[in-house]
């Protein structure tokens, strides 16, 4: 089928958009920790099952102590801390200027992989991190007092926010080195992305519950399981976000290019907005159409480096 990596590749990116929204509404219902905690173990189940049907065994086989490290550390930095900030900016500042933000992961990888891999940065790289910038400064800054520029939103919100698209990116590079430890006669190739995303969820479900229980007790999980909006919120963000979209963004880059599909994943901020409008009534002005644009323009850019 024609353009099917392309299809595949918008598919992803509404998935996503649906992600960003349902975690919006169910961090501000549920809380930010018990919701990725129940976010964690559902993906752990989806992923036992899905091992099971693949390979007849519900756990990952062959994987070498060096790869498993790497990427408990991933699941550390991208989902215990990432998530977190990301969860709660969407509290703050909420979802559709949280995926705005999000087009800073790419920046957040290259720097990441500079440090850690020696990957030089080409000079179309830096060009798209001064144009992702640009489209972001056009959404969120505006004119305050004596014309000035002011931050159109809560301070703790955007630095929230930025923390989470850093740590994404970081933790992206994190897991390339993790899934380069491992032995791909082990287990069939494709499955070898959910297998690390299985330890990172592990990694997940433990910072998670550490956090919870210091920060709230389990009083709050207790609540959530007698709450059957909120668990099927939870359910639906599991399914389209590390399950469904992690499952599908693999898929797309089988069948087009990587900067292809990538680019239109990198999508959601410009999704996003007439449902955050419908949903959450958030304004739509000429500013955040064009910042959302030309911070996807960005993204694409990093792809063509």
């Amino acid at each position: 089928m024609a353009y099917l990596g392309e299809l595949i590749s918008i598919g992803v990116a509404f998935s996503w958009t649906a992600t960003a929204l349902l975690s919006e509404f169910g961090s501000k219902r549920l809380g930010n920790l018990t919701l990725n905690v129940l976010r964690m173990a559902m993906a752990l189940i989806f992923s036992l099952g899905l091992f099971w049907f693949a390979v007849g065994t519900p756990l990952p086989m062959g994987i070498p102590a060096e790869a498993c490290g790497w990427m408990l550390l991933s699941g550390l930095v991208g989902y215990v801390i990432g998530d977190f900030c990301l969860f709660q900016c969407y509290i703050i500042i909420g979802s559709r200027y949280g995926q705005l933000f999000m087009t800073l992961a790419p920046l957040a990888a290259a720097l990441m992989a500079w440090i850690t891999l020696g990957q030089q940065m080409s000079l179309m790289s830096i060009v798209a991190m001064l144009v992702t910038l640009v489209g972001i400064g056009i959404s969120v800054l505006g004119r305050g007092e004596h014309h000035r520029v002011s931050l159109k939103l809560p301070l703790n919100g955007v630095l929230y926010a930025i923390s989470a698209a850093m740590c994404q990116g970081m933790g992206l590079v994190l897991s390339k080195i993790g899934m380069d430890h491992y032995d791909v006669g082990a287990m069939p190739a494709w499955l070898v992305p959910f297998s690390a995303n299985f330890l990172r969820c592990v990694a997940g479900i433990i910072g998670f519950t550490l956090l919870l229980y210091w920060r709230e007790g389990f009083a709050p999980l207790r609540e959530a399981f007698h709450d059957r909006k909120g668990m099927g919120v939870a359910v639906a963000t599991t399914i389209f976000g590390p399950f469904v979209g992690v499952g599908f963004s693999l898929m797309a880059v089988q069948y087009t290019a990587a900067g292809i599909a990538s680019t239109l994943m990198a999508m959601t901020p410009i999704i996003i907005i007439l449902p955050s409008y419908w949903l959450f009534h958030q304004k739509i002005t000429w500013k955040v159409v064009l910042g959302a644009v030309i911070s996807v323009v960005g993204v694409s850019l990093f792809f063509l480096g």
